[in-house]
């Protein structure tokens, strides 16, 4: 097993599939391995929302991980590889040597022989990003119906970091009482409610303002927006 962190990520079918996106890229700069699981709503959703075609049976990373080109482009993901120490291949920036970046394992959403499926897979966190009202309601009733809701049942009962990306209004006392369900057996629930106090000058400030509020919640370092209070 790598010594690198490691965060279980499961994309289900609710609108924001951008924040998945973007914090899968995040991580991996981060140098943290990602165990990958998406639902058929979650690869509906990203092919229609970012025009992204997710084969869900023959996966292929590279289909959601931002290209060579794309990734020097992005100032804020290479001030996330230099605060982790993560190789760029330009030493004259980041030094030499470094850490190599995260890897993707992917895992079929009905695949329950995946590791992630047991409590004995040691990880640093799971997020549910976007969770869709049907994957809340599976987490709530303990209703493991894939991988995704199986390894959120693990995550709550190893007392391990489970974080609820929900995004759905108005809610329902239904959706009201599965998430206070979901809180009060140990998960971390965080609407997609982004703030606009950081300086918001695009869209991707406001997914940023997002995946960072996630990356604080599995402690991991990040430079994606300007806090509270600071300059």
């Amino acid at each position: 097993m790598s010594d690198k962190p490691q965060v279980v990520l499961g994309i289900t079918g609710a609108s924001g599939a951008i924040y998945a996106v973007r914090l899968l890229e995040v991580l991996v700069a981060s140098g943290v391995d990602v165990h990958l699981s998406i639902s058929p709503a979650g690869a509906t959703l990203l092919n229609e929302e970012l025009d992204l075609h997710v084969d869900i049976e023959r996966f292929d990373p590279s289909r959601l991980l931002p290209d060579p080109s794309q990734l020097s482009a992005d100032s804020k993901l290479q001030l996330i590889r230099q605060l982790s120490g993560v190789s760029s291949g330009d030493s004259s920036i980041f030094g030499a040597p470094g850490q190599p970046p995260g890897e993707v394992f992917y895992h079929h959403y009905m695949d329950f022989y995946s590791p992630v499926a047991s409590g004995s897979f040691l990880t640093q966190g799971m997020v549910i990003c976007p969770c869709s009202g049907g994957t809340l309601a599976s987490v709530a009733g303990g209703m493991a119906q894939n991988l995704i809701t199986r390894a959120a049942e693990v995550h709550l009962k190893e007392r391990r970091r489970l974080v609820l990306v929900t995004r759905e209004t108005p809610l329902s006392l239904v959706h009201l009482e599965n998430l206070r369900r979901c809180a009060q057996a140990g998960a971390v629930v965080m609407p997609a409610c982004p703030g606009f106090y950081h300086g918001v000058r695009s869209v991707m400030d406001l997914v940023d303002f997002i995946v960072a509020r996630i990356c604080d919640q599995l402690g991991i370092a990040h430079q994606l927006i300007r806090r509270w209070g600071t300059e």
